[in-house]
């Protein structure tokens, strides 16, 4: 018979936070093996985000937060069990038997943050010591409940891999020498957080402006991955220099008439909370790579890039005015994005 004790913590971990992180630190370091139970339900996950005004999480993803957080921790195992029942009417007898299933060895101690959770332990795990974990919530003073209610504001209670998926996306988009890259960096540096340069103009310093239709692609895939990577270390939102729909331009540019299925499939992935469409309203600046300076071009050209946003039912809104004026404006509407509505 074995002596290794055999713990388990449960939650429906919506969102995961740093509370849940330390009542987990605890518990582990009272058993040799814990296993952390993700206790899922679309009918009652749904019920509550919507109660809180926050996007649905569905399970996979509270698994992967989870999974990112405790990977490294080897006497931690994360197992997963769903249910089809609501909030108010959580069935406990059939939830422990489940529990005890996916787990499948003699459970030692339950662990909780809720006194109240006592007489459900008792009787349907009569062979377990529940053993309550800070239920002052004395070291993370926060619930899942307040997380949901104003996300931002708990910002630094998040693990990582969580706020990535919550990082506002803005991507700066236009034609060339609309102040683009500027205005990115700008808007950066004000709200103390990072942002993705324009991949393809990295090609075309790199190829001296001599690109071939094959980079095209590429260029959308990296900038796309960056994305994901920068929104892993961004503060709240990330600024985003171009997107897939200018790749697709500047391709029909460089090559009249080609157009990539793989491009189209990237802007297909994009999800951003806000498109700031600026207008070529701002001196032209000849860089060595840049080839329509022309007002009557600038026009036209801007005329086209709107319509291939339009036609992909890509939202945007312009932004016009000297470089004071649109750094106003900019800052204005991303700050609508954190306004509780």
């Amino acid at each position: 018979m074995s002596d290794k004790t055999i713990g388990f913590i449960g939650g429906k971990y919506l969102p995961f936070h740093q509370g849940h992180v330390y009542t987990i630190m605890a518990a582990s370091n009272q058993v040799d093996l814990l296993y952390v139970v993700l206790s899922s339900s679309k009918n009652r996950d749904r019920e509550l985000c919507q109660r809180d005004g926050i996007k649905y999480i569905p399970a996979e993803k509270r698994l992967s937060w989870i999974g990112s957080c405790l990977h490294d921790l080897k006497n931690i195992k994360i197992v997963h069990i769903e249910d089809d029942q609501g909030d108010a009417n959580y069935d406990w007898e059939d939830g422990a038997r489940m529990i005890k299933e996916a787990i499948g060895e003699p459970i030692d101690k339950v662990f909780s943050s809720e006194p109240e959770y006592s007489g459900h332990f008792n009787k349907y795990y009569p062979g377990s010591e529940h053993v309550i974990v800070d239920d002052q919530r004395k070291t993370v003073p926060l619930s899942a409940t307040e997380v949901r209610r104003n996300l931002y504001a708990h910002w630094d209670k998040l693990p990582q891999a969580v706020r990535a998926d919550y990082v506002k996306k803005v991507a700066l988009v236009g034609t060339e020498s609309c102040g683009k890259s500027t205005l990115t960096t700008k808007l950066a540096k004000f709200y103390g957080t990072v942002y993705v340069p324009e991949v393809g103009r990295e090609y075309c310093e790199r190829y001296a402006n001599h690109l071939t239709a094959e980079m095209f692609p590429s260029i959308a895939m990296e900038h796309f991955l960056l994305q994901q990577k920068k929104a892993e270390i961004a503060d709240k939102v990330l600024f985003v220099d171009t997107e897939a729909t200018i790749t697709q331009y500047y391709l029909d540019m460089y090559f009249p008439g080609r157009v990539s299925s793989l491009v189209e499939e990237v802007i297909k992935l994009q999800d951003f909370d806000l498109v700031l469409y600026l207008e070529p309203d701002v001196e032209w600046v000849d860089d060595g790579l840049r080839f329509a300076g022309k007002q009557e071009e600038r026009d036209q050209n801007n005329k086209k890039l709107k319509g291939m946003f339009q036609g992909r039912g890509i939202d945007f809104v312009s932004v016009s005015g000297n470089y004071q004026q649109r750094f106003d404006q900019a800052r204005g509407l991303v700050d609508r994005l954190f306004e509780k509505k």
